[in-house]
């Protein structure tokens, strides 16, 4: 394991006398808690090590506002570097395969619940004429959007019913936005999904968005058949062992 700043037996003595307040509603205190989530617990010398690095490091940031963007930065790559030696160290497979190559639910059971959040988007290409019927009003199947956001909720909410090994999961929040881009005539959707539970949210992000956009072809198909899905991603989630992920 990678060791991110060795300390003499004394300096460890005086940092774990010291006393860093725990203030849960600072992002980057709780930051720093999954940093330290990620490290091993077998209070190796290494162990001890880069436990006080990070508690030097919010000390810092507690008592030198000058340092606190440097701390942030810090802490971020320390996590990404103990993500990486993770899935060094670790074979990296599918997870809902067994050996057997049968496929499995997983069981989440032993794993901690955390704040979870997912964005997905999807974007949707149509005529100029298509898109001026929605904007407008003029569909004679009513207010397309308000019916795509709905649906696109309800969606999320049923990952769990439509694709085979999702987790049933109390989403504590579900945004579904649209946005006409006129110039190219085309609507972006994009998804918000959030919990606190032990599994991601990226599949009920990445549902909202692929039932929204189908909802807005089943409407508009008897004005245009050639309407496009198209760049379903997901763009953002975080929460978990596998750390912040940014669509680029």
């Amino acid at each position: 394991m990678k060791v991110f700043k060795y300390y003499s037996q004394e300096e460890v003595q005086q940092l774990k006398s010291k006393f860093v307040p725990a203030m849960p509603d600072d992002k980057v205190y709780k930051f720093a808690l999954e940093v330290i989530g990620l490290l091993p617990k077998d209070d190796s010398y290494e162990d001890i090590c880069n436990r006080l690095y990070i508690t030097e490091l919010l000390e810092k940031y507690f008592f030198d506002r000058d340092k606190r963007d440097e701390v942030w930065d810090m802490l971020d790559s320390i996590k990404q570097e103990l993500i990486r030696e993770s899935l060094v160290e670790q074979e990296v497979k599918f997870t809902h395969i067994n050996s057997d190559g049968q496929a499995y639910m997983v069981d989440v059971s032993d794993k901690q619940d955390t704040e979870r959040e997912a964005r997905a988007e999807a974007v949707i290409q149509l005529s100029s004429k298509t898109l001026q019927m929605i904007m407008s009003g003029s569909h004679h199947k009513g207010d397309v959007f308000a019916t795509a956001r709905i649906a696109g909720i309800q969606a999320a909410k049923k990952t769990w019913e439509l694709i085979p090994l999702c987790h049933s999961l109390s989403l504590s929040k579900v945004e579904v936005n649209l946005v006409p881009l006129l110039d190219c005539n085309q609507i972006r959707i994009e998804s918000l999904c959030k919990l606190r539970g032990k599994t991601g949210v990226e599949m009920e992000a990445l549902t909202a968005v692929s039932v929204a956009a189908l909802t807005i072809y089943d409407m508009c198909k008897a004005v245009q058949r050639d309407i496009v899905i198209k760049s379903i991603r997901v763009l953002e989630k975080s929460g978990g062992r596998s750390g912040h992920f940014i669509a680029e």
